[in-house]
């Protein structure tokens, strides 16, 4: 249980860690500290420990899956659209052209990326940490395929499915006690054939994130970032640390890394004054979570997600949908 509570409240403290440094360049957190500015400061239109949109979309995720009893798309992307509609203070402008459309959530995505070709953000992997704890109990493929699904309800690229396919199975294995990093190869031979080797190049034990084709708020670069983070560290705070000093989109860099560092270290490896100072203000209900709440959130999503693994379909909400299906892209390839 720790392992899931640690996910959860990584990645939130990953994002509020990395919030005041978006956009910023490399460095910037360790120039700050290492100038007497203390960590978890704010900035940057941020108070101290407040959480992003990364975080407010993962709640929502999480609420959902507990309170409908598995996944029903329709009902996270509706959460989604109030949510939006409640002009939080940070919203990807991809999710929000998708979230205020107007077209429905079988299609909404879909639309958005017939015209605009390519739709590879990391918008739908920066809010995963919950989706993973939930479904990790269920095993490869059905992590697997549920993140394909809540990924295309804002991002109609397929490679955005795959990058967070790919982390709900290392956050998976992760929770188990396993090394994720040692899962790589498994977790590879189930991504798209057509994907897969841009997601080879990027999780080899060799890349950099300093090799990057993409800025790092595409998807490729972003996972790519937080794996080689917890690669080429030893602990939780180092690992957010690291991912923070990259630059870039920080908030969400971090987020995966510290939901995935999270889930490898477990909550006592989250510094106490980060978890104390993290909290996630929810526009469209007029919430505001902290750790006791994000902590009672992870343990019920575990809870919740094993006793449904153990259960029927029709007794634990609706399965994982095929996105390729769904969207009129046809089966997968391989």
């Amino acid at each position: 249980m720790r392992r899931a509570e640690g996910a959860v409240l990584g990645a939130a403290v990953g994002d509020a860690l990395g919030a005041p440094f978006e956009f910023g360049v490399g460095g910037a957190l360790s120039a700050w500290t290492g100038n007497g500015g203390a960590e978890m400061a704010g900035g940057g239109g941020w108070e101290p420990g407040e959480a992003t949109d990364d975080t407010q979309m993962a709640v929502l995720v999480g609420e959902s899956l507990l309170e409908r009893g598995g996944l029903e798309p329709a009902d996270v992307f509706e959460r989604f659209r109030a949510w939006a509609a409640a002009e939080p203070k940070d919203i990807g402008l991809q999710t929000e052209d998708v979230l205020t459309g107007g077209l429905p959530w079988d299609r909404a995505a879909a639309a958005h990326f017939a015209v605009n070709s390519r739709a590879a953000g990391n918008g739908a992997l920066m809010r995963a940490a919950t989706s993973a704890v939930y479904f990790a109990p269920a095993g490869r493929p059905a992590t697997m395929a549920a993140a394909r699904s809540l990924s295309a309800l804002t991002h109609g690229d397929p490679a955005a499915w795959e990058g967070t396919a790919i982390f709900h199975e290392l956050v998976r294995v992760a929770l188990s006690g396993a090394d994720p990093l040692a899962a790589l190869p498994s977790a590879l031979a189930e991504v798209d054939p057509a994907h897969r080797d841009r997601y080879a190049t990027v999780l080899a034990a060799s890349w950099h994130p300093d090799l990057a084709t993409e800025f790092n708020g595409a998807v490729w670069p972003c996972l790519g970032s937080a794996v080689w983070a917890v690669r080429t560290t030893g602990s939780y705070p180092d690992a957010v640390r690291a991912a923070v000093d990259l630059g870039g989109d920080t908030d969400t860099v971090a987020a995966v890394t510290g939901g995935l560092a999270g889930a490898v270290y477990g909550l006592d490896a989250i510094p106490a004054a980060w978890r104390t100072a993290v909290h996630v203000p929810l526009p469209s209900t007029g919430r505001t979570l902290r750790q006791a709440e994000l902590t009672e959130l992870a343990r019920d999503l575990a809870r919740a997600g094993a006793a449904a693994a153990g259960g029927s379909r029709e007794a634990t909400g609706s399965a994982p949908s095929d996105p390729y299906r769904v969207h009129g892209l046809g089966g997968r390839a391989g």
